[in-house]
């Protein structure tokens, strides 16, 4: 009996388990022939393999530290199922963020924008184009474009814009309270001169020799800041509805008012506004809103 050798018949799910898996039955292969060498080789094969010799376990139970075939199984789904829970945990948390912290259009809208066709995608408007001194459209050819903004208040000064360039404004440091007027060739567009004058408490004289030699063709910008009126007289009054201005004659202190006219006008000029002080339709404690005007203006042909 000592040259027999007990085969091992491997259950079918051993093969399964790879060359790393430990061999079910080793154990039992070594037990048998190490029994051998000690003196049991004369117990016949039928006592060997007698039923009494069996432990109490199951037939049906696999050899200690063998798996059985349903956890060999569980352990080779267990590493993709961990994937599949990573990949959908991550999927969740970005889904929840991007809804909370995206704002409008985050989430949902977003996923779409990711899967929408190129022919289906919203492009953006794009932006008004803006012309010379801002304009929504160009000026027609021999015209001069022109923006005019008022002060407001006592704190933000007036603008004067042409052709795209500022005459006057805070930023150039040549405005002031009362009256800010800036004369222009009508011919060519070039500014002549810009200056301030204080309608509170300076002189009306230094308005009346700047307004009363003009020259036919020159225009005429005009921007109130603050107080436009206080020293107005009957003289400075008349010269101003002389260049076209239909409004003059009502100007009061604190109005607002912008105008554009011209030495030699027949009619009254159509780029006016005012607005009167009051307190109750002010915009502002104590003055009313500021006025914004723009337009083309024809160049004249000659100037006298």
């Amino acid at each position: 009996m000592a040259g027999w050798r007990l085969r091992t018949v491997l259950p079918p799910w051993a093969a399964i388990a790879g060359p790393l898996a430990p061999r079910c039955g080793a154990s039992s292969l070594r037990l048998v022939e190490q029994s051998g060498a000690a003196g049991l080789t004369g117990l016949p094969l039928t006592e060997l393999a007698s039923p009494h010799r069996q432990s109490a376990r199951s037939t049906n139970a696999a050899p200690d530290g063998c798996p059985t075939p349903a956890g060999e199984v569980d352990m080779r789904l267990a590493g993709p199922l961990r994937i599949m829970a990573l990949v959908i945990s991550v999927g969740l948390t970005w889904l929840v963020a991007s809804i909370l912290l995206g704002g409008p259009g985050g989430g949902f809208p977003r996923i779409q924008q990711l899967f929408a066709s190129p022919e289906n995608s919203v492009t953006a408007e794009p932006r008004a184009r803006k012309y010379k001194c801002g304009l929504p459209q160009p000026c027609p050819e021999e015209h001069l474009a022109f923006r005019v903004v008022s002060g407001a208040a006592n704190v933000i000064g007036p603008k004067i814009c042409l052709e795209d360039r500022m005459l006057m404004s805070s930023v150039k440091d040549n405005v002031g309270r009362g009256l800010n007027i800036a004369l222009v060739n009508g011919v060519s567009g070039e500014l002549i001169e810009a200056r301030a004058f204080d309608m509170w408490a300076g002189d009306v004289n230094d308005l009346l020799k700047f307004i009363r030699p003009l020259h036919e063709g020159t225009l005429v910008f005009v921007a109130s800041y603050d107080d436009p009126a206080t020293k107005m007289n009957e003289e400075t009054r008349k010269l101003f509805s002389d260049l076209g201005s239909k409004n003059v004659k009502d100007l009061a202190f604190r109005d607002s008012w912008v105008f554009v006219g011209a030495k030699g006008v027949q009619n009254k000029s159509p780029f006016e506004q005012h607005v009167k002080n009051s307190k109750h339709s002010n915009k502002y404690e104590g003055w009313p809103e500021a006025l914004e005007m723009e337009g083309c203006i024809p160049r004249r042909t000659t100037a006298s």
